[in-house]
């Protein structure tokens, strides 16, 4: 029988916060660290954002500690998003940093706030690397991706967020919660074309297309959003949770798809019955009549009959 050298670490599990700049991670992660401690749950958050000041929640691993964007901005002479990817490189290159301030953790749940560059989810190859360090540190991570909600009362800005929540799913490579955030500014900026779950669900965009070419200026480019559009349904990845962090049913909603997909629900740190590890494993929890529920909590019904809405589209 051979010796092992070193004991493999247990298991540890968390949630990687993405999104673009003001979607709303850092106020998803103080929320949802509340949330959980009113569980039961030992929370630790991880800034990785060096450009993060002024933080709402308390940190117990900061990156600024080995580097800030400022610094390296001002050393370096570059621009914020240069400086940013820079650090996000240096970060990769120092991870036994990482590694030894995260084993002062043990028996934790963790939440890495993450940067707001697009391109870091996207193309870029630094911060994926860093999670698949994790990965191989026994971290079993979800990856949260946080998007505006009010981006679905315009069609030509929803379908851009559908193909960066794609490339992102691709890129980074792990289990994967897509979230609509901010559900109470939904109709901030304008009224939604479809209900709900059209847009969570991500139905037949063929409707969204028809309701993009009323637009002179998308008319053009009619054929180019078809072939995007197809692009997102062929793979058929791409689905969204609704999200209000003020809201206690909203943050169920998003740590119920969060404990599926990283597999905390099947694990043994907390007392868990069969039926509701049942119902994570087969998915009962009836996403529909969540989202009808949200809907109508959110969303401004029309007073219109369905005649006059069909003449309106």
């Amino acid at each position: 029988m051979s010796h092992q050298t070193g004991l493999k670490p247990s298991l540890r599990f968390g949630q990687v916060v993405i999104g673009p700049p003001g979607s709303g991670k850092t106020t998803y992660c103080k929320g949802m660290q509340e949330f959980l401690s009113h569980l039961g749950r030992k929370v630790v958050v991880v800034n990785m954002d060096p450009a993060n000041e002024g933080l709402p929640y308390s940190c117990a691993v900061d990156v600024s500690e080995l580097v800030t964007l400022d610094d390296v901005m001002e050393g370096l002479k570059l621009g914020p998003n240069g400086g940013l990817l820079y650090c996000m490189e240096y970060l990769e290159a120092n991870l036994d940093w990482l590694e030894k301030k995260l084993k002062l953790h043990n028996d934790c749940y963790f939440l890495f706030d993450c940067p707001g560059q697009v391109e870091l989810y996207t193309h870029q190859n630094s911060v994926k690397n860093i999670f698949s360090q994790l990965a191989k540190w026994n971290f079993r991570l979800t990856a949260v991706h946080l998007v505006d909600s009010h981006y679905c009362a315009d069609p030509a800005k929803f379908i851009s967020v559908l193909c960066t929540s794609l490339s992102t799913m691709l890129h980074v490579e792990l289990p994967h919660v897509n979230v609509l955030s901010k559900m109470d500014l939904i109709e901030q900026y304008g009224k939604l074309a479809f209900n709900l779950d059209f847009y969570t669900e991500v139905m037949d965009l063929t409707y969204l297309l028809d309701h993009l070419a009323a637009d002179p200026f998308f008319k053009k480019f009619h054929h180019l959003n078809q072939k995007l559009a197809e692009v997102i349904q062929d793979y058929s990845l791409v689905s969204f949770v609704p999200l209000n962090v003020q809201d206690k049913e909203s943050m169920i909603q998003v740590l119920r798809a969060v404990d599926k997909a990283n597999g905390y629900c099947f694990g043994d740190l907390e007392e868990r019955n069969l039926q509701a590890m049942m119902s994570a494993a087969v998915g009962a929890d009836f996403q529909f009549s969540s989202t009808l529920g949200v809907q109508e909590k959110y969303v401004e019904t029309s007073a219109k009959t369905v005649e006059e809405e069909m003449m309106d589209l």
